[in-house]
């Protein structure tokens, strides 16, 4: 006969077992369920924004694609795809896969989700250039529908993300992708730089890394098969076409001068002076707002006073306020020199 102080014993940690698995909203199940139910939807909502790309760009979307894009095997791309279209989000025909109407429209929210988070850390916040999409990547899946409306209406609406994608607006408008690739200039040929792909990671951290932007005028100086030469803000860089190719240029709209080559605050030495001409534009959000705060503007006297003993930062004075700047940051101050006789 069983023991009934021991048959309550064992019914009292089931009991217990099950209250901490199935309790209301914080039990084991349901967080694993949310968990899961998320990792679903973000692979959904991945796969829209990959065939939505894909009909952009007039390319067609393929489950190799898919799997591609997702990091995936190709089964798991096809299973995907087939739940997808039983929620009438896509449509297969003759083999193609495209979008629904509904489809398009999910996928354009989270694309706007996206582009709006990365105009955000770039306008708003200090985060480092290579870290905005992956950021955004996180973001897109958590932002609703209202608070992406909301954050839109706090930035006065922004038609294009930092790289120069354009953000859907509420109503899912989208105007084509402006400019050609840089590799399509000939030498000698002025443009100003419209997009730089932020995808994949590694060839936009090279990107980065020379410093280009949205807003950058360029010059190209040499074509091969081997690499681009072009100049921008005064500087030389040289690319691969494959990488140049993931820079989009327009033609300059009035005037067509070659800007730079520009000084800048990095270059001065000690008992120097200098006006300020202007903040390269690659310096954005707090950044940007720090250093004009610091009363550097355009106009304002400066001169550089000391270098620590390690050379980094650099001390100057600037409305008889003496501060410090490390050199990155003084790299992105353009100046004009005076002369001796200029400041006697």
């Amino acid at each position: 006969m069983t023991d009934p102080r021991l048959a309550l014993a064992v019914a009292g940690v089931v009991g217990a077992l099950l209250y901490f698995l199935f309790r209301p909203g914080a039990g084991y199940f349901w967080k694993w369920y949310r968990i899961r139910h998320m990792s679903e939807r973000v692979l959904i909502e991945d796969a829209l924004k990959h065939l939505y790309d894909c009909e952009y760009q007039q390319r067609q979307a393929t489950v190799q694609s898919v799997s591609g894009a997702l990091a995936v095997s190709g089964d798991e791309a096809a299973d995907l795809l087939r739940r997808i279209e039983g929620r009438e989000l896509i449509e297969s025909r003759q083999g193609r896969v495209q979008l629904t109407p509904s489809g398009r429209d999910y996928a354009l929210r989270v694309i706007r989700a996206h582009r709006l988070w990365e105009r955000y850390l770039s306008d708003e916040t200090g985060l480092s250039e290579a870290d905005w999409h992956r950021e955004a990547e996180h973001q897109e899946h958590a932002l609703t529908v209202a608070q992406a409306d909301a954050l839109a209406a706090q930035m006065g609406n922004p038609p294009y993300d930092p790289h120069g994608d354009p953000i859907p607006t509420q109503f899912g408008d989208l105007p084509p992708r402006r400019g050609q690739p840089l590799t399509a200039l000939a030498v000698g040929q002025l443009a100003d730089i419209v997009h730089v792909e932020d995808e994949p990671e590694a060839v936009y951290a090279q990107l980065v890394a020379e410093g280009l932007h949205p807003g950058m005028r360029v010059q190209v100086a040499e074509v091969t098969p081997e690499r681009i030469r072009f100049w921008g803000d005064g500087e030389e860089h040289v690319l691969a076409p494959i990488m140049a190719a993931n820079v989009s240029v327009v033609q300059p709209v009035g005037d067509h001068q070659m800007e730079g080559p520009f000084q800048t605050l990095s270059v001065m030495k000690p008992g120097e002076k200098a006006t300020v001409t202007g903040i390269s534009r690659s310096c954005r959000g707090l950044e940007r707002r720090r250093l004009m705060d610091l009363g550097i503007v355009p106009g304002t006297l400066i001169e550089a006073e000391m270098t620590s003993p390690a050379g980094d930062p650099i001390a100057y004075r600037v409305r008889e306020t003496l501060i410090a700047l490390r050199q990155d940051q003084a790299s992105l101050v353009h100046i004009s020199p005076l002369h001796k006789e200029a400041v006697q």
